[in-house]
C-alpha cells in the first residue's frame, strides 16, 4: 500500500514551536492582564449541544456550525423519508452536538448553569480554540483561538471604562499603536428612528458596519434595496459627515438626535464614559465612531472596537454591552459586557511590524557541550543548580562533533554555550561562548550564575 501523504483539514494548521513561544506570548500578556483586573478563568467543552447554538447567530451562523454525527448507529433513528431530501433537517437528526461557533453563547450557558456557585457581578476570561465552517481564505480559518473577558450581572458604565483600560494595557505591553473605537447601540436606535425607519436598525447597522469597505455609496445602495426609503437615506449625511473631537461629535449628535428618546440615553452613556476618561489617562486614542456598528445583533449598549494604526488589517479586538443574552437560558434581564481579543490577528500585525521581543524566540538560555561520559557527570549536577535557578537550560546528548552542537545551539537561538572540558574541570572554571557576539571567556560557576540571574 502506497504511504499516506500527511495533511490537515482545510483551514486548520499545524503551529512550529517557534510560533507556539511568540503566541504563548500573546496569550501570557493577555491573560496577565485579565488577572490584574479580577477577571477568574472557566473552560467549556470543545462541543455544545446543537439545541444550545443553533438560532444564537442568525440564519447564516447556524450554516457555518460545525455538527458531530452521534456516536452509534446514528442512522437509526433517521425519517426514511428525509434521507435523499433536506440536508439541513437530516444533520438535526444525526447529528445532537456541534463544535462552538464562539466564546459568547457557550458563557451565557455557563452561566444559567452554575448560577448558584457564581458571585454576581461575574467577572471571567476564556482562552479557547473556537470553530467555524467558514470558507478558507488568508487569515480566516475554520479552527482559531479567542480570548475572551466579561462581566455579567452589572449595568454600571464603570464595566466599560474597565473594559478600555484593559484594551489599553494589553496593546501598550504587546507595543501595538491602536485606537480604540466606540460607540452605542442606543444611539444607532435613535438614529433608525429619526429618519424613519425604526423596524430597520439590523439593516441599517449592518450596512453603516460596512462603510469602511464600500463606501457612502455602497451603504446607501445597500440600505435601498433592503428596503429603506432614498429619503430615509438622504437623513444619514449629517450623521456619517460628523467631525471634530469626541465632545463636538456628542454635541451635534444632541442636536440630531433630540427628539430620540432612546438616542439621547445612548449619547448620555458616552458621555459618562468618557468623562470617567478626564481623570484617567489612556495611553491608547479613544474614539466615537458613529459608524461602529459590530453585526451581532445581541449587543444593546457600548460597542468597542480596537485597529492596529500601522498594518492594514480588520479589527484585532472587539465586542460591545449586552442586556440579555442569558435570556434564551431562561434567566432574564441579566446585563453583561465583554470584549475578544482576536490572537491570529494579533500575532499577524506584531509579525509584520517585526515587534516581538527577540528574547522569548529562545526558550534555552544555556547549552552545556557534551565532551563524554566524564563530562557529563561533571556537568549533570551544574546543569540541576542552573535549572533550580529558573535558568532553562540543556544538555547535548551525544558527544557529537562540537561543529554539531553549535549548529544546534545556533539552530535554537541558544545565547550561551558552555563548553567543560578536562582542563576546565582541574581549574574549577567554565568557558562560555556568547553565541552572539562569538567571545569566549573563562568564569567560575557561582559568578556565571549571578550574571544569568540578573
Amino acid at each position: 500500500m502506497a504511504a499516506q501523504k500527511p495533511s490537515v483539514p482545510k483551514g486548520t494548521r499545524d503551529f512550529s514551536p517557534i510560533e507556539m513561544v511568540k503566541r504563548n506570548f500573546i496569550f501570557d500578556t493577555i491573560k496577565d492582564v485579565f488577572k490584574r483586573y479580577g477577571y477568574l478563568p472557566i473552560e467549556t467543552p470543545s462541543m455544545e449541544n446543537l439545541s444550545t447554538l443553533l438560532g444564537k447567530y442568525g440564519e447564516e451562523g447556524d450554516k457555518l456550525l460545525f455538527k458531530i454525527l452521534n456516536s452509534g448507529d446514528y442512522l437509526e433513528k433517521v425519517d426514511k423519508s428525509l434521507s435523499n431530501i433536506d440536508s439541513n433537517k437530516l444533520a438535526l437528526q444525526i447529528c445532537e452536538k456541534g463544535l462552538r461557533y464562539d466564546l459568547t453563547v457557550p458563557f451565557a450557558r455557563f452561566v444559567v448553569q452554575h448560577l448558584n456557585e457564581i458571585t454576581f457581578p461575574f467577572k471571567r476570561y476564556q482562552i479557547q480554540p473556537v470553530w467555524r465552517a467558514d470558507r478558507p481564505q488568508k487569515g480566516r480559518y475554520r479552527e482559531f483561538y479567542q480570548c475572551d473577558v466579561d462581566v455579567i450581572g452589572s449595568n454600571s458604565l464603570l464595566n466599560e471604562v474597565e473594559l478600555i483600560q484593559i484594551m489599553d494595557d494589553i496593546f501598550q505591553k504587546l507595543n501595538i499603536n491602536t485606537v480604540i473605537k466606540f460607540n452605542n447601540r442606543k444611539i444607532l436606535a435613535g438614529i433608525s428612528e429619526i429618519i424613519g425607519a425604526p423596524d430597520k436598525i439590523i439593516d441599517i447597522t449592518i450596512a453603516i458596519d460596512k462603510l469602511e469597505k464600500i463606501g457612502k455609496k455602497g451603504v446607501y445602495d445597500e440600505l435601498i434595496g433592503r428596503g429603506v426609503s432614498s429619503g430615509s437615506v438622504s437623513l444619514l449625511d449629517p450623521i456619517l459627515e460628523l467631525a471634530g473631537d469626541n465632545f463636538a461629535k456628542l454635541s451635534s449628535l444632541k442636536e440630531i438626535l433630540k427628539n430620540s428618546e432612546i438616542g439621547i440615553k445612548g449619547i448620555t452613556e458616552v458621555e459618562t464614559v468618557l468623562n470617567y476618561f478626564n481623570t484617567l489617562t489612556l495611553k491608547t486614542e479613544l474614539e466615537i465612531d458613529l459608524t461602529l456598528a459590530r453585526g451581532l445583533n445581541y449587543y444593546t449598549g457600548a460597542i468597542i472596537e480596537v485597529k492596529a494604526k500601522d498594518v492594514e488589517m480588520g479589527s484585532i479586538c472587539g465586542g460591545g454591552r449586552y442586556d440579555d443574552l442569558t435570556g434564551v437560558f431562561g434567566l432574564k434581564d441579566v446585563s453583561g459586557v465583554g470584549v475578544s481579543f482576536g490572537a491570529d490577528r494579533i500575532y499577524d500585525v506584531m509579525q509584520q511590524l517585526d515587534i516581538f521581543p527577540k528574547e522569548i524566540v529562545s526558550s534555552t538560555k544555556v547549552l552545556f557541550v557534551n565532551f563524554g561520559e566524564k563530562e557529563v557527570r561533571y556537568c549533570l549536577p551544574l546543569l540541576k543548580v542552573m535549572r533550580d535557578n529558573n535558568i532553562n537550560s540543556e544538555i547535548y546528548p551525544d558527544s557529537a562533533k562540537m561543529n554539531k552542537q553549535m549548529t544546534y545551539a545556533n539552530n535554537k537561538n541558544i545565547p550561551f554555550v558552555l563548553l567543560v572540558g578536562e582542563n576546565e574541570m582541574q581549574k574549577g572554571l567554565l568557558t562560555v561562548k556568547n553565541m552572539v557576539s562569538g567571545e569566549q571567556s573563562e568564569i567560575k560557576f557561582d559568578e556565571l550564575l549571578q550574571r544569568l540571574n540578573k
